[in-house]
């Protein structure tokens, strides 16, 4: 049997090999780096380790990029299978007898860095070939016996087309082409991805703005933010299908808004250099000060932003970092709706704070905490918790709010007796909520009175499989 083991703070990742009959435990091999050493970028992504007959494939960004290194079955280093300014972000195959892997990596699209295309390279390092030679991005399945593999074609403006490959590309069954035209008569219509550069005015960052319905350009629109600062996590998707923070900011689009989402340095999906951007630093939220310098740029080309009308919101995370662009950006953040916000790092789980915001000292965690900063929060804010959190408990909220009395601050608070973390059964409510308050101290309107969203029907399955 074969493990992965990790210290607190993540700085070394080891691959072991436990004797169920003895119980003896011996190491294969081992990598310790300055920051955190990881199987793969982004929570809840699959190791990229994979046992093969004569030895081991491990997933490392010691050059700068996520790649693949063979190894032998006693731990040494045979060759460097994948390199290049491109990310491994999934191992689909490995063909061990014409000693062959298929992956998917992102980064070798020039239009979208995030966008992901199936490879296939020998392990000796030789023979690197794209299997999908295009500019779409490629969701992909593979069935148990691996005979063939299924691809989602997509990008973020054209409908995926799904169908059955062999591995050499070759489409073997066109098995489903989505068809818009019914979300399109909603007055919906594709974000637009956008290239613009960070607040160092060097590095290229990525996004996508969503048009308000019923656009006209003749017209001032606000804008909203929806960040996620990760840094386990990001928000950006190079698909068609937005996931559920894309769906929540295409509501902002609904309701007349210009809806921005931008992956600032420190969030995941890129190099190793960009991903470390904000480590240590998670008071910069995901770099806060590239979204400003994001939407600064895009208005700069589009007049029906109006930079005097710019609200924010975001959920977890994205809370937190909420709550900080009232603090350190009130001249560009006038509103703001934080849910479940993790304002203090110094009473949150520690295996993500030490992996994410350390390891540090109280000093350090001090300066991420938002609760030192209440005095700085300017601005409309609301806050939203779930009583029954307990991912992010609600003390975090109530620390926040604490400070916020003891610095006579105004603001608006909504407590959720029986939710939890992600406000299951109860998304009619705070959405209502949250909309509500954007709308009224954004665009000037009072919502229709006696208006409610419909409870969606509770998975309870799915609650269970998540939360026990």
């Amino acid at each position: 049997m074969y493990f992965l083991q990790q210290p607190r703070g993540l700085h070394s990742l080891t691959l072991r090999r436990l004797n169920p009959v003895t119980g003896e435990v011996t190491t294969v091999l081992t990598e310790t780096g300055d920051t955190r050493v990881e199987p793969a970028q982004a929570f809840g992504q699959h190791p990229m380790v994979r046992l093969i007959d004569d030895g081991v494939l491990w997933y490392s960004q010691r050059d700068g990029w996520g790649h693949l290194y063979l190894y032998s079955e006693t731990g040494e280093l045979r060759n460097q299978v994948t390199s290049g300014e491109w990310a491994v972000q999934q191992i689909l195959r490995v063909d061990e007898t014409a000693r062959i892997v298929y992956f998917v990596a992102t980064g070798l699209v020039a239009a979208n860095p995030y966008r992901k295309t199936v490879c296939r390279i020998g392990l000796d390092g030789t023979g690197f070939q794209r299997i999908t030679d295009d500019e779409l991005d490629h969701v992909v399945a593979v069935p148990d016996n691996e005979a063939y593999f299924i691809d989602s074609a997509s990008t973020t403006s054209r409908p995926p087309e799904i169908t059955a490959r062999d591995w050499n590309g070759q489409v073997l069954v066109e098995l489903e082409q989505a068809d818009p035209a019914g979300l399109l008569a909603t007055g919906w219509q594709p974000p637009e991805e956008f290239c613009v550069k960070s607040a160092d005015g060097t590095t290229d960052i990525h996004g996508l703005l969503y048009k308000p319905h019923n656009f006209d350009p003749a017209k001032s629109y606000a804008i909203v933010d929806h960040p996620y600062p990760g840094p386990h996590q990001g928000r950006l998707t190079a698909e068609y299908n937005p996931g559920l923070y894309g769906v929540e900011i295409e509501s902002m689009a609904a309701l007349g808004f210009v809806g921005v989402v931008i992956e600032g340095r420190g969030n995941p999906g890129r190099s190793k250099a960009f991903h470390d951007a904000t480590y240590r630093q998670y008071d910069r939220a995901g770099s806060l000060d590239d979204h400003v310098a994001g939407i600064r740029e895009l208005a700069a080309s589009r007049p029906w932003m109006d930079l005097d009308r710019v609200g924010i919101f975001g959920q977890s995370g994205g809370g937190y970092a909420t709550v900080r662009a009232l603090a350190d950006f009130p001249e560009f953040y006038k509103v703001g709706v934080a849910e479940a916000g993790n304002h203090d790092n110094r009473v949150y789980s520690q295996a993500w704070v030490e992996a994410y915001d350390g390891p540090a000292g109280e000093r350090d965690y001090a300066e991420s905490a938002n609760v030192e900063v209440a005095d700085r929060i300017e601005g409309k804010l609301l806050l939203v918790h779930g009583g029954l959190d307990t991912s992010v408990n609600p003390n975090h909220t109530l620390r926040l709010v604490d400070r916020l009395i003891a610095a006579d601050k105004d603001f608006d608070l909504v407590i959720v007796p029986g939710a939890e973390h992600i406000f299951f059964g109860y998304e009619h409510y705070v959405n209502r909520r949250k909309w509500d308050f954007l709308v009224r101290n954004l665009q000037d309107i009072e919502p229709p009175a006696g208006y409610r969203l419909t409870p969606a029907p509770v998975d309870l399955a799915l609650v269970a499989a998540l939360f026990g």
